[in-house]
């Protein structure tokens, strides 16, 4: 059997959007998923599915989410092997950073360079960004909250179309860990 991480996006938030992890283990039993897991509180769970894929499963969780909660969630599912290649490959030199320093942002599907054209790349050093598989690699060496790098990739015109949730270096080890 395969175990899966469903990433919730923008959850429990300064208040918003809150999602008891307690609740959201009970909905995702509730559609037949077993090993149902939660890591901290920022939307992570891990789980066993009896039914379908990734993008199948991120539908009906984000579907599920709505009708018990009354309110959208973004949802992406990743599994083990996804996101240990993810963590094998990243590109900055993880074990000399701090994890406030290193982000993983997990997309819903392939992206390309042509999406970040219009950003100066070098006017935000030393923070820089990488891309990888359905992932974005994020150096912030003042962390998340302190970096502009960040709030340019954030912005709506660039994420157009996509499905994109944020992880500090700790969770993406985490979620490595918990599906493995």
């Amino acid at each position: 059997m395969t175990t899966y991480a469903a990433l919730l996006r923008g959850i429990n938030v300064g208040g918003n959007k809150k999602v008891p992890m307690a609740e959201l283990r009970v909905l995702m039993e509730g559609l037949g998923h077993a090993g149902v897991r939660t890591h901290l509180q920022s939307g992570q769970a891990v789980f066993t599915p009896d039914h379908g894929d990734e993008e199948s499963l991120a539908a009906e969780l984000a579907q599920a989410i709505e009708k018990r909660f009354g309110f959208p969630v973004d949802v992406i599912v990743r599994d083990h092997a996804y996101l240990r290649a993810v963590a094998d490959a990243c590109p900055f030199p993880t074990a000399e950073l701090e994890a406030k320093q290193l982000h993983v942002t997990y997309v819903s599907e392939p992206v390309g360079e042509e999406r970040y054209a219009g950003i100066d790349r070098a006017a935000f050093l030393p923070e820089e960004f990488r891309l990888g598989d359905r992932a974005l690699y994020l150096y912030a060496p003042d962390g998340l909250g302190r970096s502009k790098l960040a709030e340019q990739l954030a912005k709506p015109r660039i994420n157009k179309g996509l499905i994109a949730t944020t992880r500090n270096w700790n969770t993406v080890l985490k979620l490595v860990e918990l599906t493995g």
